[in-house]
C-alpha cells in the first residue's frame, strides 16, 4: 500500500464519542496491542492438536489431524501438542522464530454456552455475578487507565462497522471497517439440474423432498453461524485487511480490535482439509501479513492476542463437527515474546483424557481470560494493581511472562 492510500485511510476513520480529533499518543514506550476476536468458537482442539492423547483420536474418527510424521499430520511444537498443517507457512515459521505462543485450556467460567451472551460478557470483561454495564468494555477501560496514569496514553481503533463492546466507555475510540463481509449463496442450479432428470419418475417426489430439507438445513446452520459471527468480516480476504491494519497500527494507532466470523462449525468441519483448515489457512495468513506489514521494530514492541467466546466440544458429533464447549486456546503473536513464552505452549495445563474433560464433554477453563489479559498488561504497560483493578475489577493477574 502506497502512502497517499494510508493518509486516505487515517481521513476517513470516524471517531466515537467525540467531535474533536483524537490525538496519538505512544503508548508505554511505543507497545502496541490488537485483539482478533474470532467469533462463532473455534475448535480449538484441530488447532493445537494434542497429539500425544489417544483418547483425542478415539473421539474424533473422521475430524483428527494425524500425528506428525504422517500424511497431513501435525506440526509438531513439543512432545504432547502439533499444530494444525493449514498454518505450516504462516503461524508454525513465527512459533519456530519464538515469536508466538499458545495458551491452552484458556476462557472464560461463563457457562452459558451462548455465542452472544459469552462475547458480550468476554468483551465486557465484567465480574459474573455482578449486573452487567454495557457502557464499559474492558479494552475502553484499559484505554483510560493508560490515558490517565504514568504512562502518556493511547489511541484505540475497532476495525468493525460499528464500535464494539469492548471498546465502548469514557476513552475515544475510533472506528473503521476495511472490508465487507463474503457471503457464500447456495447454488440451486445443480439441484434443478438433477431435479429435471427424475421428473416424471418415481423418483422425482423423494428427489426434490430432498433437495427441500437440504436447503431448509443448510438455510438453519448457515443462518446460525450468520448470527454467531455479529457481522464480522470472514476469514476470506483478511489478508489484506491485516495489511491495511498493521499500516494504520504502526504510524497512528496503539491499541487495536477486530473480529473474524465463520467458525461455527456444527456440520462438515473436516481435518487436514475441508472447511476450517481453509479458514485456518486464511487466519494465518492474516496474522503473518500483518507482522510482516508492521516491520521489524514496530512488530517488537506489538502483541496481537487471539481469543473465541469459547471452545467446542471435545468429541466429534454425528455431522462430523463439533459443538457448543467451553475451554479454547488462545494466540499470543509478537516480535517481543520473553523467552519464557515465545515458541512455547503457556499456562496452567493437563494431560488430554477423559478424566479432565468438564463436564465430561469440553476443555475446562484452566487460565481464566481477565487474568491472563491482567498478567499481561501489567508487563506490557506497568499497571499498579490499582489500575489493573479499573480494568478487571476483582481479579488477581496470571503472569504468564508472555513478554
Amino acid at each position: 500500500m502506497q502512502r497517499r492510500e494510508l493518509l486516505k485511510l487515517m481521513a476517513a476513520v470516524p471517531f466515537a464519542g467525540a467531535a474533536g480529533r483524537l490525538m496519538a499518543a505512544p503508548a508505554a514506550k511505543g507497545a502496541k496491542l490488537l485483539v482478533v476476536f474470532l467469533r462463532g468458537a473455534y475448535d480449538c482442539s484441530n488447532l493445537l492438536v494434542p497429539t500425544s492423547s489417544d483418547f483425542y483420536y478415539a473421539s474424533r474418527p473422521n475430524i483428527a489431524i494425524a500425528r506428525p510424521g504422517t500424511p497431513d499430520g501435525a506440526l509438531p511444537l513439543d512432545g504432547n501438542w502439533g499444530l494444525h498443517p493449514a498454518l505450516a507457512q504462516s503461524v508454525m515459521p513465527m512459533f519456530q522464530q519464538k515469536q508466538a505462543a499458545f495458551i491452552a485450556f484458556a476462557g472464560t467460567d461463563d457457562l452459558t454456552r451462548s455465542h452472544f451472551e459469552t462475547q458480550d460478557s468476554i468483551e465486557l470483561g465484567q465480574a459474573l455475578d455482578k449486573r452487567r454495564d454495557y457502557r464499559s468494555g474492558f479494552l475502553n477501560r484499559l484505554a483510560g487507565v493508560l490515558g490517565a496514569g504514568p504512562v502518556t496514553g493511547v489511541s484505540p481503533i475497532a476495525f468493525t462497522e460499528q464500535l464494539p463492546l469492548s471498546l465502548r466507555g469514557g476513552a475515544k475510540a475510533a472506528n473503521m471497517a476495511l472490508a465487507g463481509n463474503a457471503r457464500a449463496g447456495i447454488d440451486a442450479r445443480q439441484s434443478q439440474v438433477i431435479a429435471d432428470m427424475y421428473r416424471n419418475t418415481p423418483l422425482a417426489k423423494p428427489v426434490a423432498e430432498g433437495f427441500q430439507l437440504r436447503d431448509e438445513v443448510t438455510r438453519a446452520v448457515q443462518a446460525e453461524m450468520d448470527a454467531a459471527s455479529r457481522n464480522a468480516m470472514t476469514a476470506k480476504g483478511f489478508e489484506l485487511v491485516a495489511r491495511r491494519m498493521a499500516l494504520l497500527m504502526r504510524d497512528r494507532f496503539d491499541l487495536g480490535f477486530v473480529d473474524v466470523g465463520g467458525w461455527d462449525t456444527h456440520v462438515g468441519q473436516g481435518g487436514a482439509t475441508g472447511y476450517l483448515a481453509n479458514r485456518f489457512e486464511e487466519l494465518g495468513r492474516g496474522v503473518a501479513a500483518f507482522a510482516e506489514e508492521m516491520g521489524d521494530d514496530a512488530w517488537r514492541q506489538t502483541v496481537v492476542v487471539v481469543i473465541s467466546e469459547f471452545g467446542r466440544t471435545f468429541r466429534e458429533n454425528g455431522n462430523r463437527g463439533t459443538d457448543h464447549g467451553h475451554g479454547s486456546v488462545y494466540w499470543v503473536l509478537g516480535g517481543g515474546l520473553s523467552a519464557q513464552a515465545g515458541g512455547r505452549i503457556v499456562g496452567e495445563q493437563q494431560a488430554v483424557t477423559q478424566a479432565m474433560l468438564f463436564q465430561n464433554r469440553d476443555y475446562p477453563v484452566l487460565n481464566e481470560y481477565r487474568a491472563v489479559f491482567g498478567g499481561l498488561f501489567k508487563r506490557m504497560y506497568g499497571l499498579s494493581p490499582a489500575q489493573l483493578a479499573r480494568v478487571f475489577d476483582g481479579v488477581a493477574p496470571k503472569d504468564l511472562q508472555l513478554v
